[in-house]
């Protein structure tokens, strides 16, 4: 008897510590999030890596593989060391307007108790982390088929550290620009200004391939690309409407939204092409696809459906050109137009988002107007902030590492190396053996 007057109010403390933590996390929002953080790194392997690998020459299918399956292990190591905690910091603990503290290093403040909100605390780090993987293989586009494997993985170990991490912070952090309201729900300035940005960057340092403009360089396999395109489109349901942080309406929306943007950009780049060619081509609706994903991307949780489809169709037509203009009018190597896609539609939709934001998501809301001219403009002025820190930062640091690493151990590969294609010189095999 004595033995229970002491053990009964024990029992008592640990059913009502453990409801009372069933209770802070909520079960529909962690089953959510789960499956968004599957499927965002379902965008990247194998979604990203068959969509590059299909589009570049024969001799490099294997080197585009390599270097997005390396990417998706080594930046999930940066991002647990140090990447973290530069975006995220220690919970509980006020951020700067830089940089998160580094309370947070190889998680080191994060138990199997820890929260972020409704879910647990390690499953808002791994959802993030996914993104912090597919960021820089992005970038893989830009340089493809000319660096050097050494030197993409230190490269893209730096760039993580000093330009995603911090531009992370400043707007989903606690930084200053989304203190400033930067409206960037899933990543148009966080993910694909950065991208794009940093890859034509690379692209204009590294200079363009052996033959560019003179010899034709045609996807070797369109098959991989459209396959890989599917597995991205249905991927960054996960992108997009798993940045809601919860199973709830705006999540939803966002999904609807990222649909239709996708569906209008597909088909606003097969008509320009159908238009200028006579013939729409499969990687044209493929890539318009694409654009209307990275364009929708950071106004999915503030626009309607209409605005969606304004958003898509503008993105289909103005990344078309873009691309156009940066391979034709430029002369520029961007290998698999990282920048006119996702740059340009990076920017576009930090702008749009501006312009058709709204509180009332209905089917005809989302037009900017109800709030009056004052109100975009302000927002606008925000937006574009956002847009030219972003930009900026990024050129001018993903320069600065470009430079040193190819001091250190050298951008590209030799021009007969090149000629032989990186699947064979770096990697000792090849993608087909028929």
């Amino acid at each position: 008897m004595r033995a229970l007057k002491y053990l009964l109010p024990a029992v008592v403390a640990l059913l009502a510590s453990t409801a009372a933590s069933a209770d802070d996390i909520n079960g529909a929002d962690t089953a959510w999030i789960l499956t968004s953080t599957a499927l965002v790194l379902f965008m990247t392997i194998p979604g990203l890596s068959l969509f590059y690998a299909g589009l570049v020459r024969v001799k490099n299918v294997l080197s585009v593989l390599m270097q997005c399956f390396a990417l998706t292990c080594l930046m999930s190591l940066v991002w647990f060391a140090v990447g973290y905690t530069i975006a995220f910091g220690s919970d509980g603990v006020e951020q700067g307007a830089f940089i998160g503290d580094f309370g947070n290093m190889f998680f080191a403040s994060m138990s199997i108790d820890s929260l972020n909100g409704s879910i647990p605390a390690s499953l808002f780090a791994i959802f993030q982390m996914t993104f912090a993987i597919i960021t820089p293989a992005l970038i893989v586009g830009g340089f493809a088929e000319r660096m050097r494997f050494s030197a993409m993985l230190l490269f893209s170990t730096l760039w993580l550290i000093l330009v995603y991490s911090p531009v992370c912070h400043w707007v989903w952090g606690g930084g200053f620009l989304g203190n400033m309201g930067l409206q960037d729900f899933a990543g148009g300035t966080v993910v694909h200004i950065t991208a794009g940005v940093a890859a034509v960057v690379a692209a204009l340092v590294m200079g363009p391939r052996r033959g560019f403009g003179t010899v034709a360089m045609p996807p070797h396999n369109l098959t991989l690309t459209v396959a890989g395109a599917g597995m991205l489109w249905v991927g960054w349901f996960g992108f997009n409407a798993g940045s809601a942080v919860a199973a709830d309406n705006s999540a939803a929306m966002a999904m609807l939204v990222t649909h239709l943007s996708a569906a209008c950009g597909s088909l606003a780049w097969m008509a320009m092409e159908w238009i200028r060619h006579g013939k729409p081509s499969v990687l044209g609706i493929v890539t318009g696809m694409v654009a209307g994903l990275g364009t929708i991307t950071p106004a999915s949780g503030s626009v309607g459906p209409a605005g969606a489809v304004v958003i898509g169709l503008s993105a289909g037509v103005i990344c078309y050109f873009a691309t156009n203009f940066i391979k034709n009018a430029l002369k520029i190597d961007d290998s698999l137009d990282v920048f006119p896609v996702h740059g340009v539609g990076g920017i576009l939709g930090t702008l749009f988002a501006g312009v058709f934001c709204s509180q009332q998501l209905g089917i005809f809301s989302g037009n900017g107007f109800s709030d009056g001219i004052d109100s975009i403009a302000g927002q606008l002025g925000v937006q574009a902030t956002g847009v030219g820190v972003t930009f900026v930062y990024t050129a001018i640091v993903t320069f600065i590492l470009l430079k040193l690493v190819d001091v250190v151990i050298g951008l590209r590969v030799g021009d007969d190396e090149e000629t032989q294609g990186l699947d064979l010189v770096l990697h000792d095999e090849r993608g087909y053996d028929l």
